[in-house]
């Protein structure tokens, strides 16, 4: 089937920001003594922040104001931005139908936070649509980012074509009904 729509996941898809984000990360697990391994923090890739601190507290005991520190999180990983780069195979994928097909990200991120990422990496004009894990009560695993991706774009969700990084954003993906694209398969060859 060919698609009538494009969603990219943008972390570990369209930009390269995981060892920035694990580098934050460990600034924060550290200040405010959670157990985090870079291991845990990439299998909940796609998870947002407030939730992932939400997830250790619980896990750990702890009772913590997880909106202030995932704001602190936030902004250790905003101190990063000039080192993001973009992941040239996906993005030329991007570029090679900007125009042609309407486009749109669907993120586990803030609004704050991709928006700079997109115009620091000149993406943002791509992209029809930007839904982040603020428009959307379900995080990923559930299909709601996605869903509300395709219909930001106008195209039905069984005529997009979704890519992915992580296990629990193609999970979102098939249950969103679309067409799921494993980035990690496209990149496997990649030299490191």
């Amino acid at each position: 089937m060919e698609p009538q729509g494009l969603i990219f996941d943008f972390d570990g898809t369209l930009a390269d920001t995981m060892p920035l984000h694990w580098q934050a990360w460990e600034i924060i697990a550290r200040r405010h003594g959670f157990n985090l391994t870079r291991e845990r923090l990439y299998s909940l890739g796609g998870v947002p922040s407030r939730d992932i601190i939400k997830m250790l507290a619980a896990e750990q005991g702890r009772t913590v104001d997880h909106l202030a520190i995932a704001r602190e999180k936030e902004l250790a990983f905003l101190d990063r931005l000039p080192e993001v780069k973009v992941i040239p195979e996906v993005v030329h994928i991007a570029h090679s139908h900007f125009e042609r097909l309407p486009m749109a990200v669907a993120t586990g991120g803030t609004h704050r936070v991709i928006e700079q990422l997109m115009e620091h990496l000149h993406l943002r004009r791509l992209f029809r649509a930007v839904v982040t894990s603020e428009d959307v009560v379900n995080q990923k695993p559930a299909p709601d980012i996605f869903l509300e991706a395709a219909r930001r774009i106008g195209v039905p969700p069984e005529r997009c074509r979704a890519y992915e990084d992580t296990d629990l954003g193609m999970r979102a993906i098939r249950a969103a009904g679309m067409q799921a694209v494993d980035v990690r398969d496209l990149l496997a060859g990649r030299a490191e």
